[in-house]
């Protein structure tokens, strides 16, 4: 159970980070993000949880809010899993183990 918690907070943390990248170039690269070839590889690699929010969220959210809805989505699950996490390991007595750092 341990192993499946480190690597859903880990798909998680990618996720985020790639949002979060992708909310910079949008800040920094303004209307030339588009043809920015980072940003274009953070839209790649964030694409599958913005396309499940896209698709399980009212159409009153709209394309541009999208991204954020997505991060603070995100940002929810990936507490409530680091919680588990360090629940589980104080619960079985594994906090000095290399899983529980």
């Amino acid at each position: 159970m341990l192993t499946f918690l480190n690597l859903v907070q880990l798909v998680l943390y990618i996720a985020l980070l790639a949002l979060v990248g992708q909310g910079a170039l949008f800040v920094l690269a303004g209307q030339r993000r588009d043809s920015n070839v980072f940003y274009k590889l953070l839209q790649v690699v964030s694409k599958p949880f913005t396309w499940l929010v896209r698709k399980t969220t009212p159409r009153l959210v709209s394309d541009t809010q999208v991204p954020l809805v997505t991060f603070l989505l995100l940002a929810v699950v990936y507490m409530v899993v680091t919680f588990e996490r360090a629940d589980l390991c104080v619960t079985q007595g594994m906090v000095g183990q290399p899983g529980c750092r």
